[in-house]
């Protein structure tokens, strides 16, 4: 883990280089590359060369106290103690911010809904997770704006796009990506039987125009015309766009607004967001690919929550919790479940942190 520290140590320095180079300062997109990138770890190198200079004081003092005695061992051992116990509180500080350093927790989120298995009643799911996410929101005092919709006659969505802005976003949310179930009597049903629908949830950390780069030549850009519900247009012009980035076949259309630029902005802002998450998970998938995995992979086909409405009782199968609660947390009560789920993840990492700073390195 030290030897990690080192590592990262040197790049801030390097960091620190380049951002006094002039040929850095002259490009925009590189020069902010390169602040945030020396932001995300000043906190963190801080910390460790604090802690290393703490560790090199505490083995100082040990050598004092070996070759000293009476009233000068005593003032060595009292200092000794203390610097024990900021070491330790060092050791701690270092934990939590290795566990954030390659984290987007402070970045705002778009989340995709999208209707699965389960027709219409699928689609009417979409809504009520929608909704449970934006009353959620509101006692977070998040933002929501909507991005894109498509409703159906019966009132739900085949998908939505929203984004969620406020302090530690992604954080918060991350964990909600994945296959979303829902066990109950669909208003249609006229026999009162019990029906199985999916949904599946998307959670993208949003990304800032210079940290993904696209290429002009990369998209191909189509318009058409907006529609609504059963086909019914919205306006008589091709307003409506779709978004297919070449590359990696990542496909994205809007068609909310009545001005094509604004549903163009709207869609690669929702595109950068996709491809920067695309980007990051290929890193963990390299960085984990021989440790312990971290709950929820953030696939959309894995189930990670069933709504049992007759019941009452809303299961995460990750970390197996039920709560008999069901309206309250359709009404954005999420709080027992997020905590629980960055409390357990949390764990986690720091297993994958493997040993004790203490011991790494030697006293």
């Amino acid at each position: 883990m030290l030897d990690n520290l080192e590592e990262l140590e040197s790049r801030f320095v390097d960091l620190e280089r380049r951002i006094a180079d002039p040929e850095i300062i002259s490009n925009r997109v590189q020069y902010t590359k390169v602040l945030k990138e020396h932001g995300s770890l000043t906190r963190l190198i801080q910390a460790y060369r604090k802690f290393k200079e703490t560790r090199r004081q505490r083995l100082e003092n040990e050598e004092l106290i070996a070759e000293s005695d009476g009233e000068l061992k005593e003032m060595a051992e009292i200092e000794g103690a203390e610097l024990v116990r900021s070491e330790e509180e060092l050791m701690g500080q270092l934990r939590d911010l290795l566990l954030t350093k390659d984290d987007d927790s402070d970045r705002n989120a778009i989340v995709e809904i999208r209707a699965g298995t389960g027709g219409d009643e699928a689609a009417l799911f979409v809504g009520d997770l929608f909704r449970m996410y934006q009353r959620f929101a509101e006692k977070r005092k998040y933002k929501v704006d909507v991005i894109s919709h498509c409703e159906t006659e019966l009132g739900g969505y085949r998908e939505i796009t929203f984004s969620v802005e406020g302090k530690d976003v992604f954080r918060v949310l991350r964990y909600e990506s994945g296959c979303h179930r829902v066990q109950r009597v669909p208003q249609t049903e006229s026999s009162g039987r019990i029906h199985t629908s999916a949904v599946t949830v998307a959670i993208l950390p949003e990304a800032e125009e210079v940290e993904v780069e696209i290429d002009s030549n990369d998209i191909r850009v189509d318009t058409y015309r907006a529609s609504g519900p059963g086909g019914q247009h919205l306006n008589k012009t091709d307003s409506a766009v779709r978004i297919t980035h070449l590359p990696t076949q990542i496909v994205v259309s809007i068609q909310d607004e009545k001005s094509q630029h604004k549903n163009r902005l709207k869609a690669m802002r929702v595109m950068r967001s996709r491809l920067y998450e695309k980007k990051m998970a290929e890193q963990i998938a390299e960085r984990s690919r021989n440790r312990k995995s971290l709950i929820g992979s953030g696939d959309r086909s894995e189930r990670i929550r069933t709504y049992n409405f007759p019941q009452n009782r809303v299961s995460d199968h990750r970390i197996h919790l039920d709560v008999y609660d069901l309206e309250n947390v359709m009404l954005g009560s999420l709080d027992r479940f997020i905590d629980a789920l960055l409390e357990h993840d949390r764990k986690l990492q720091l297993e994958n942190l493997g040993g004790d700073l203490l011991s790494d390195g030697g006293a």
